[in-house]
């Protein structure tokens, strides 16, 4: 047992296991040693190891679907339970909430919003293969003139943004019962139909959802010195003299570096660097079966030079929507240090929605209900708006406020929350 002949049963004990070397954590009051299972975790061993000396158990079912299946493998890692007179939380964190929010689930299990709708997500794919044949059918008749090149650009890259959102379906395993064929349709749609890496999205994304909006924690969050968030790393940088760049101005030079060059630039470049360091020969196969199709398809009207200007030009277009729509719930939310907060009150801190239409849904791939989403990320997503209403009632009984926008004031408030970073970061490198 890790630490000699302590005994796992105390919050204190357990709180000192949060190391990389030496991790415990706690799934419906009994202790787990995962430091060296945590390698071998499917979903990555930081997002396991980010609840390392906590209470994971919202969390553990938030991103499971077959528990029993799950609960396998973690009997050998069993060590201990804790004692009658300890509470089932750690750090002091509402046990009130975490019943009631548990008893939502409940209630959201017993009105099947976890079934998914096949016909649904069978639709979103079918128009997404529509506005492929619609592209290569323009250029095929119209030409590779500039308007029928910009119009199809235009439609690619529509299609390429509705895949990111369909992808994410299927690797929150929202679609199918069986966690393996919602992996297997995730690959195909994230490499075929994207170029880009499961493996990569699961590690990345999973780290964000259980941590959302925390400080190395949340890979979301890591700005790389370009940009300051929230209120506390601005202050924190201009306090330390750091300017990597005139932060006040991001708010500006966000238009340039941010939405622009997200996926043509840090994304791909990361994307491919990963499945070679990790040598992960499978999602890399996947990738190359969407270049070679793409290649194939544009380079007799492009030439390779044109195809991969064309290929480039769509994924700038692309990533904008992507940019605007993933940052317009989060940015402009708490961002800070860990709180050790609940599951519930820490989703709510971070995360907004976005009012509900037709065009909000399918624009942004019903992240308009991120709220929702974080909350039970294995719920589909056409089952958000039946559980919102029961979401908002627990926001009311305890006070938490629950965030909701018009679509054009939600895009405006990340400009704003960037600004009023980049001020903060001024002041305090200035006059502290």
């Amino acid at each position: 047992m890790a630490g000699g002949a302590t005994r796992p049963d105390c919050w204190e004990e357990i709180q000192k296991h949060n190391l990389r070397t030496d991790k415990w954590l706690v799934i419906d009051r009994k202790v787990y040693n995962i430091t060296k299972w945590s390698s071998r975790h499917p979903g990555g061993h930081r997002v396991i190891g980010h609840y390392a000396g906590e209470d994971a158990t919202d969390a553990f079912r938030a991103f499971h679907r077959d528990l029993d299946f799950v609960r396998k493998f973690m009997k050998p890692l069993l060590i201990g339970e804790l004692a009658p007179e300890e509470p089932s939380q750690d750090h002091g964190k509402n046990s009130q909430i975490t019943e009631d929010f548990q008893a939502l689930r409940k209630t959201a299990e017993d009105m099947n919003l976890f079934e998914s709708n096949h016909l649904f997500f069978l639709l979103l794919l079918a128009h997404i293969i529509v506005m492929e044949s619609i592209a290569w059918f323009t250029i095929f008749y119209f030409g590779n003139g500039w308007v029928p090149t910009v119009i199809t650009a235009f439609v690619l890259a529509t299609s390429q943004a509705q895949a990111g959102w369909l992808q994410h379906d299927y690797g929150h395993l929202s679609v199918f019962k069986k966690s393996t064929w919602n992996h297997v349709v995730h690959k195909f749609i994230i490499g075929h139909l994207k170029g880009a890496s499961a493996n990569w999205w699961n590690h990345r994304h999973f780290q964000h959802h259980a941590k959302p909006n925390i400080f190395h924690k949340d890979p979301d969050v890591n700005m790389l010195h370009v940009f300051v968030l929230g209120e506390w790393q601005p202050v924190e940088y201009g306090k330390k003299k750091l300017k990597y760049l005139p932060y006040n101005h991001q708010h500006e030079y966000f238009f340039l570096i941010g939405p622009p060059l997200l996926i043509p630039l840090y994304f791909q470049y990361q994307i491919i660097m990963t499945m070679i360091v990790r040598k992960d020969w499978v999602d890399l196969a996947w990738a190359i079966s969407y270049y070679a199709r793409f290649f194939i398809t544009y380079i007799p009207f492009y030439g390779v030079l044109g195809a991969i200007i064309f290929l480039n030009f769509i994924r700038f277009l692309e990533s904008h929507w992507f940019v605007w729509v993933t940052q317009m719930n989060h940015i402009v939310m708490e961002i800070d240090r860990e709180p050790y907060r609940d599951w519930f009150s820490s989703q709510l801190a971070a995360t907004c929605n976005v009012e509900q239409s037709f065009f909000n849904d399918w624009f942004s791939g019903h992240l308009n209900f991120q709220i929702e989403h974080h909350l039970f990320p294995t719920m589909p997503r056409h089952n958000f708006h039946k559980v919102a209403p029961l979401v908002k009632s627990l926001c009311a009984k305890y006070g938490i406020e629950y965030q909701e926008k018009p679509l054009l004031r939600a895009l405006q408030d990340i400009i704003r929350s960037l600004k009023k970073s980049g001020e903060l970061w001024l002041d305090a490198y200035l006059h502290k």
